[in-house]
């Protein structure tokens, strides 16, 4: 066993010297490369490009002019009225328009800075953070020298180009909220939908009645008060009163004493607003009776009073109490009996 060991021990020192004299080889330090060779641009040589560049920098910030001057039109001439279409027109010329005020001058000072300002490389040994008065000047000098080299003070048209649009811009933000001063800041139409003694449940978006012997077990229906469209301003109405109903078998069912009689035949109606920051839940599970939010993934157990089971949600979904009329449709009992959605500072839980 020695025999067959000795090479090894001998071919391992014999390595461990190639690594010191590899070891000795090597520099005690590197020597710094330094910049790399600096390149001119197209606008660094001719006077045409540099003018070209000028222009569409101008162009650029021109064009979130004309967003902000858009938005403002859009806020004021293209109010969100009672129809799905208004508001969708609303939105899209809001959201078009502030995507050009704000794209515009992102782009505009990108581009700017890619061909118009310097773009030479500099060092800079590193300093005790207060430099004496000399280095203070010589700082001062250098940021000088950095706004000759923008182009800024020669500029005329660019200048103005971007006051105007940095300028202009925040009205996209103000405008809307000097609107909002004045407005409806009354959060207590927030305890009261349209659900009320004797309304009846209809499908969403069709506006049918719902009879009981129709929701069979497992099945899901999305919810609305019946005739919601004769309602003043209905889609606000909606966003209140949308309800998501399931039925399980009755066995299933865990009920307080007090709320025994807020189902049917295994038939339960909860708000579907979730009580985080108000998304649509709307995605259940058969097996487990679970009710999903998709924006937090809060999830509610439709079978124990729509408890939280997981999720940064910390109140269950308001039950809506129902019942059925005469020919068997579906109704409310009543309002939901708690204020729907997330919290506000009025609400009492």
């Amino acid at each position: 066993m020695s025999h067959e060991q000795t090479p090894q021990i001998h071919g391992a020192t014999a390595g461990g010297q190639d690594l010191d004299r590899a070891d000795a080889a090597l520099p005690a330090r590197f020597e710094d490369p330094g910049l790399p060779e600096h390149r001119l641009r197209q606008a660094d040589i001719d006077p045409a490009a540099d003018k070209r560049a000028e222009r569409q920098v101008v162009a650029m910030f021109a064009l979130s002019v004309i967003g902000t001057v858009g938005f403002l039109i859009a806020y004021f001439a293209l109010p969100p009225g009672e129809t799905v279409a208004s508001m969708r027109l609303s939105n899209i010329a809001l959201g078009l328009s502030l995507f050009l005020a704000m794209f515009g001058i992102g782009a505009a000072a990108v581009h700017w800075a890619k061909t118009l300002m310097s773009d030479h490389e500099r060092q800079e040994a590193r300093h005790p953070q207060r430099s004496d008065a000399a280095t203070r000047e010589a700082a001062l000098a250098t940021l000088r020298e950095g706004a000759e080299d923008s182009g800024i003070g020669r500029r005329g048209v660019l200048k103005g180009a971007v006051v105007s649009a940095v300028a202009l811009a925040p009205l996209t933000v103000a405008v809307p909220l000097i609107g909002e001063v004045g407005g409806d800041w009354n959060v207590s139409k927030f305890r009261h939908t349209l659900w009320e003694r004797g309304k009846r449940l209809a499908r969403d978006p069709s506006g049918e009645p719902i009879r009981a012997a129709d929701v069979t077990i497992g099945s899901v229906f999305h919810v609305i008060p019946e005739n919601l469209r004769e309602a003043d301003h209905w889609i606000e109405e909606k966003a209140k009163a949308v309800v998501l109903m399931v039925r399980m078998d009755p066995r299933d069912l865990k009920e307080p004493t007090e709320r025994a009689g807020w189902s049917y035949d295994g038939i339960v109606a909860y708000s579907k607003i979730c009580t985080h920051v108000g998304c649509p839940v709307a995605l259940y599970e058969q097996q487990t009776h679970h009710l999903l939010c998709p924006c937090h993934q809060s999830t509610f157990d439709m079978s124990d009073g729509a408890k939280v089971v997981f999720g940064p949600a910390s109140r269950p979904l308001p039950q809506l109490p129902i019942t059925v009329d005469d020919e068997g449709y579906l109704i409310a009992q009543d309002d939901f009996d708690e204020p729907i959605g997330p919290s506000y500072w009025e609400r009492l839980r």
